[in-house]
Formats: C-alpha cells, sequence, structure tokens
C-alpha cells in the first residue's frame, strides 16, 4: 500500500476512496491526471533530465542574458517535447515504457520549429512581415510552414495537457482574424508565431521567467512536510470544536493551498488527511468533500501568497506586492469565514463533535517546527524589499533545501550544525547591501557588486550562492543522516518541471488569444460590444466577464489562470467599464480561480468527492454553495472599492470590516438553514438579504442588515425560551 493510500485509509470505521480511486476520477475529469506509465530505467532517466530542465529553468532565469525571443521559444519546445513523453493522445494507454511513433514524430517537428526560430532569429527578424521570402526550399516557404506547424503541435499539447475549453475560445479569436478582420495566412502567422504579441508574448514571458520558478518553489516547500505542518497547526487551533475535522479542512487548506498554487493538488493532499475525519465525525460524504474543495480553492486567494498570483498580480498591475497583500486581505477573510460559519452551523444543526482532546496535536510538539515557514517568511520579505521576483523566488528555493536537512535531524547541536549553509542566503536576504559597501571600503579584490576572483569580475551574489551550494553539498556527505536527501531535492525538481507543464501551455494559448486580440484591433471591438450590450450598467458587464471567465477558467492552473485573465477579460471591465484597475483584476481571478468547484468541470470538487466516495455533482454544487462568498464579494468591490480599502478613510475601513463579517454571519446562517436552532425557509431568505445588505458598503444597507440580525436574534431567544418552558 503507498503512502497516499494510507493517508486516504486514515479512519476504517467510515468508507473512503482510495488513492486509486482518486486516480481513476481524475483521470476521468482532469486532463493533466492523464499520463504515461513509466517504470525502471526509462523512469530513472526522464526523470534526471526534468530534473536538468528545472535547474537549467533556474539557472537561465538568475544568470543568463538571453534575448527574450531566443529564450522564449527555446523553452516552449522544451515543454512540448516533455509533454509528449509524458501525456498521451487519449485516456486509457497504459502501456508501460512506450511512445507511439507518431508522438515521436509530433515532438521532434513541434519541437524543431521553435528551436529553428531561436537559432535563426537575426535572420527572421530582418525578414519581418515577409516570412514568404526567407528559407524558400523547392517553392516552399518553410518560415510559414514552421509557423503552421508549431502553432498546430502546441494546440495539440493543450488538447492533451488543460483541456478542450481555452482551445475552443482560442480558435473563435483565430478565425475572426480570418473572416471577421480579414487577414491574410501569411500576416496571421507572423504575428501568432514570430513575435512578442503573439505566442511567445506576456503570457509565455512571466511563465518563462516568473510562474515556473514559483512551481518549483511549490515543490521544494511541500518536501520539507509543512503540509503535515500546517494540518497539526489546524488541529491543534480547532479539532477539538464543534465538527472540529471540518474546520480543520478549513485552515489547513487556507493554509496549504496558498503556497501550492493548484486547488485540485491541495484537495488531494489535505483532503486525504481531513475528509476521512469529517465523515468519521458525522458530516455527509457529499458535504465533507465540498469542503475540503472549497477551502482548498480559496487558497489559491488567500494572501500573502495566492498561490503566487499576489506576486504576478503586482508585476502586471505594475504595483507593489505590499499594495495588493492589502487589498487581498478583506475578500479572502471574507470568503473563509463564511465556509467557516457554514460548517459550524452544519454542525450544531447535526450536533456533531469535535476530536478528543488527548487525540490533537500539542503545542511544545509543533512550536519546534516553526523554521519551516521560513522561505516562506523570506520569499514575501524579499519582494517587499524590493528584489526581484526570480531571485526572491530562487532564494526561497535554496531556503527550502536547508529547511529540509534541518528537518530530518533530531539532536539540537546536529540541527544547529547544518544551519550553516544558511549564512550565506542570510548575508544576501538580510545585509547584502551593507556588506558589498563593507567589502567595498576595506578590500581590493571588490569592484561595485561584484568580486574578482582569479582575475574574473563576478557578481557578489552569485559568489555567495555557490558558496551555500558548496557548504550545502558538505552538509549532505557529512550528515550521515542526510546521505539520501539527494533523491528528495531530485523528486522536487522532477516534480516541479512537471508541474509547471501545464502552466506553459496554458500561458501559450493564452499568447494566441493575446496575439489575435493586438493584431485586429478586437480588443476594442470586444469592449464596444460589452458596453453596447451593458449599457451603463456595470452588473451586466460583470456577469458576461464572470462567465468568460468561468469558461476560460476551466482545468486550468491558478496561476496560468490568472495571467490568462488578466490578458482577455481584465481590460475589457477597466477600459470599457472605466473599473478600478486592482478591482477588475482581483474580480476576473476571483471567477478564474472558482471554475474549480463550479459545475460542470469542478475539478477540486471531484478530488474531494473521490476521496469521500460521494456523487462528483452532488459533491460540486456543495462546494459552490460553500464557497458563495467568491460569487458575492466580486461585485460588492466592483462597485465600491471601500472592500479593497481603495480611496477610504479609517472609519470606513472599520465600518466595512465590521458589516461585512456580521453580513457574512447571517448569510451563512440563512444558507445553512440554523443560528441558534434551526431556521424555516422564509427566516433563512430574510438572513440571506440582511447578509447581502450588511456586506455591500453602505450605512443605508448596513442598519437594514443590523435590523434583520437584531430581528432574528430576538426571534430565535423567544423560541428557546418557549421550548424551555414547554419542557
Amino acid at each position: 500500500m503507498s503512502d497516499t493510500e494510507k493517508k486516504v485509509n486514515t479512519s476504517p470505521e467510515v468508507e473512503v476512496g482510495s488513492a486509486a480511486d482518486v486516480d481513476a476520477i481524475m483521470k476521468k475529469y482532469d486532463r493533466e491526471s492523464n499520463t504515461r506509465i513509466w517504470t525502471g530505467t526509462p523512469k530513472f532517466i526522464l526523470r534526471i533530465l526534468m530534473a536538468f530542465f528545472a535547474l537549467w529553468l533556474i539557472w537561465a532565469n538568475m544568470f543568463a542574458t538571453f534575448d527574450n525571443r531566443y529564450y522564449r521559444p527555446i523553452f516552449l519546445g522544451c515543454v512540448i517535447i516533455a509533454v509528449f513523453l509524458f501525456y498521451p493522445i487519449k485516456k486509457g494507454m497504459t502501456k508501460p515504457n512506450y511512445v507511439p511513433w507518431y508522438d515521436i514524430l509530433l515532438a521532434a517537428v513541434g519541437s524543431f520549429c521553435y528551436f529553428f526560430y531561436a537559432a535563426n532569429l537575426e535572420a527572421i527578424d530582418q525578414l519581418g512581415t515577409r516570412i514568404t521570402r526567407g528559407f524558400v526550399v523547392g517553392g516552399v516557404p518553410l518560415l510559414l510552414v514552421f509557423g503552421i506547424v508549431g502553432i498546430l503541435v502546441l494546440v495539440e499539447c493543450c488538447r492533451r495537457v488543460v483541456g478542450i475549453p481555452i482551445l475552443v475560445v482560442s480558435g473563435a479569436f483565430v478565425l475572426y482574424a480570418f473572416i471577421g478582420a480579414g487577414k491574410s495566412l501569411n500576416l496571421v502567422v507572423y504575428n501568432l508565431f514570430y513575435t512578442t504579441t503573439g505566442i511567445i508574448g506576456t503570457p509565455i514571458g512571466v511563465c518563462s521567467t516568473y510562474i515556473v520558478l514559483f512551481v518549483i518553489f511549490g515543490a521544494f516547500l511541500e518536501a520539507t512536510g509543512i503540509a503535515a505542518f500546517f494540518i497539526d497547526c489546524a488541529n491543534a487551533l480547532a479539532g477539538a470544536a464543534t465538527g472540529g475535522p471540518a474546520k480543520v479542512a478549513v485552515i489547513s487548506s487556507a493554509l496549504c493551498g496558498m503556497v501550492s498554487g493548484s486547488s485540485v493538488g491541495n484537495t488531494v493532499t489535505t483532503g486525504s488527511v481531513t475528509i476521512p475525519l469529517m465523515k468519521k465525525t458525522g458530516y455527509p460524504g457529499e458535504f465533507a468533500g465540498a469542503v475540503e474543495a472549497a477551502a482548498s480553492t480559496g487558497g489559491q486567494i488567500m494572501p500573502p501568497i495566492m498561490g503566487a498570483a499576489a506576486f504576478l498580480m503586482a508585476e502586471m498591475t505594475n504595483n507593489s506586492y505590499s499594495y495588493i497583500l492589502v487589498r487581498a486581505i478583506l475578500p479572502a477573510a471574507l470568503y473563509f469565514t463564511g465556509i467557516f460559519l457554514m460548517v459550524h452551523f452544519k454542525a450544531k444543526k447535526m450536533g456533531l463533535q469535535g476530536l478528543a482532546k488527548e487525540d490533537l496535536p500539542k503545542a511544545k510538539e509543533i512550536l519546534p517546527k516553526i523554521y519551516l515557514i521560513l522561505p516562506l517568511v523570506v520569499l514575501v520579505y524579499m519582494i517587499i524589499d524590493g528584489k526581484t521576483m526570480a531571485a526572491a523566488a530562487v532564494y526561497s528555493i535554496l531556503y527550502t533545501v536547508t529547511v529540509c536537512l534541518i528537518n530530518r535531524e533530531s539532536v539540537f547541536w546536529k540541527r544547529l550544525v547544518l544551519t550553516i549553509p544558511l549564512l550565506p542566503m542570510l548575508v544576501l536576504t538580510f545585509a547584502e547591501d551593507a556588506t558589498v559597501a563593507f567589502l567595498n571600503a576595506n578590500y581590493a579584490f571588490m569592484d561595485g557588486n561584484r568580486m574578482l576572483l582569479f582575475g574574473t569580475p563576478i557578481k557578489f551574489s552569485t559568489v555567495m550562492m555557490l558558496v551555500y551550494m558548496v557548504l550545502t553539498i558538505i552538509t549532505l556527505t557529512v550528515s550521515k543522516e542526510n546521505h539520501h536527501q539527494l533523491p528528495t531535492f531530485v523528486d522536487a525538481l522532477e516534480n516541479g518541471a512537471k508541474n509547471s507543464l501545464s502552466v506553459a501551455v496554458a500561458c501559450g494559448i493564452a499568447g494566441i488569444i493575446a496575439g489575435v486580440v493586438t493584431m485586429t484591433g478586437l480588443g476594442q471591438v470586444l469592449i464596444s460590444a460589452i458596453v453596447s450590450i451593458a449599457g451603463d450598467k456595470l452588473i451586466i458587464a460583470l456577469l458576461l466577464t464572470m462567465l468568460c471567465c468561468i469558461v476560460l477558467g476551466m482545468g486550468v492552473p491558478t496561476t496560468a489562470n490568472y495571467v490568462i485573465m488578466a490578458t482577455t477579460c481584465a481590460p475589457i471591465l477597466v477600459l470599457g467599464m472605466k473599473m478600478n484597475l486592482i478591482a477588475a483584476h482581483m474580480f476576473v481571478f476571483y471567477f478564474g480561480i472558482v471554475a474549480d468547484i463550479t459545475p460542470p468541470v469542478a475539478l477540486a470538487a471531484y478530488a474531494g468527492s473521490a476521496i469521500a466516495k460521494a456523487p462528483p455533482m452532488k459533491t460540486a454544487f456543495n462546494a459552490t454553495r460553500l464557497a458563495i462568498a467568491a460569487f458575492i464579494v466580486p461585485y460588492i468591490f466592483a462597485f465600491n472599492e471601500a472592500m479593497l480599502f481603495i480611496d477610504t478613510n479609517a472609519f470606513e475601513v472599520i465600518q466595512v470590516v465590521l458589516s461585512s463579517f456580521i453580513g457574512m454571519f447571517l448569510v451563512a446562517s440563512g444558507l445553512m438553514g440554523y443560528m441558534t436552532r434551526d431556521l424555516n425557509w422564509p427566516m433563512r431568505l430574510i438572513c440571506i438579504v440582511g447578509g447581502l445588505c450588511l456586506i455591500i458598503p453602505g450605512t443605508v444597507s448596513d442598519v437594514i442588515g443590523i435590523a434583520v440580525l437584531v430581528s432574528m436574534l430576538a426571534i430565535q431567544f423567544w423560541q428557546n425560551k418557549k421550548i424551555a418552558v414547554a419542557q
């Protein structure tokens, strides 16, 4: 039995899904889960190749000075090869160590198109739009052929890894370029394949420089065991409370999800522990799976990481990371408050208890592991301090390596020795400028921020990173307990590289959409169309944008999801409806994320249902109800930016915070049908309306909401007193 199966079957008294059940349902619904089976030597070779691909990505972003038009095609060429090695043409192809000839051909031809472009960049650049006149062999314009083949192979990769919905949308855009805008094949291929406004444009640029590093960081962070640490913390905080396991799921999934960047992955990881406990406590299977799915999805909107989207949003809106962080706090808090209250009311309604206190982790067991969050602290600090996102991600990856080494030791003095490799990293993180200034003032081998080693100037940060690596290798060699840690790091590199494939392919297709918009002026057409349909009614524009986001977000990883929404949907709201930039980006981000729990393609809910052994669609509808805040709050801050703390004062902030949380109490109570006792349907509807009035910023609406709250509490108090007298 695998470790995952052992985790899933932690409660033998209830029926829960095995790892095989989860795998089966994910292969049915999730394209990314349909991978080839590799064993033995071929598996080992691919493992090493993917690890080297991850290392190359780190090196390319930290030390190389590539032209973007050179680096991005090479990156995509490598991604295409990996996709065909790991993803078969259709479901059910389970023959081990086998790649059919046509996949080998597609991988070779597709990647060659991108490598050829990178190798002949200058010549192609000089040709401009005249790609039919250069590299002609036997009357065949090779550049045109390579462009068409490269686009089609990328489309096939997307079909295998991400799914059909985004291809339907991108296909409609391309058809518009030919039919609606009357563009020639030559011009379409040139703009989509050979310019930085198409496939190798902003989405793939963001992916190849930022997203992949955060994905690799997430894989390393997972190797530290931080998920188990978060679950222990959540158990210690809420395990003994009414309906404790569900509250543990909410807290732990919020913490794990903000780091993982995958709603589905987080559902499987934390849900394998929390869902069996929820069912054992008495929650129905479809509700238990829904709680985990809704909380895991919400982790993607949870500051300070937001599945790495917080850093990307700062980059794409040209704002500081701290500015984005503050604006994301209240909406995320309302989301999780809503779920937390609903599981509490459900437990009260069903008379469920929490876990026994003696079975819960103690503070003295948890506190010694607090160092596990060091990489997260460093990541946030470095970005706030002004370091580039690439540097912050890479430094944080190196911190996780040391944390892994410390984590495997039990003796205090050995842990202390293992922190030695941290010293050069601590210098780079917290005292680089001061150290460089000191060395320049006192030693001749320094020249600005470079050190002269054997007459060669090398950046101080590079030298310190090399020192860190040498010390880490020595630590690995000397410490007997850590002799077997190298495979852990190789696994993290491999998983990081493999997890990047779906993101890269989705971003490449997003580049096609962006390329058509730029080439045809379709952006202005769409804006005019939305404005003409909506008139001056922002609500109509928001509804249409919401539907677009949910469709485009189906099955797409968080970071790629946000990049797609930011480049396609956000401009409609900002330019067409004059909506605040941050509010627009938050709006499209929220609705792109909730696609993971919104039927019919609710991958996170389906993963939860597999573990809970519950009907997938029933679980998805329960998850949507639990995540009601994600469908309400974006509309509120779209109309009133006070919820995002934009253009407001201290009094309004306090008013918005207090009224919003009280409002969420009423909404949760109405949806679950319980406050201090059961609510009938008219009372439930009144609670929901009163809660919405409180969530909507405004004094008049707040007064109405407070009146509803006082009335409901008075009625419930009177009913309880009447029953007590009767007894």
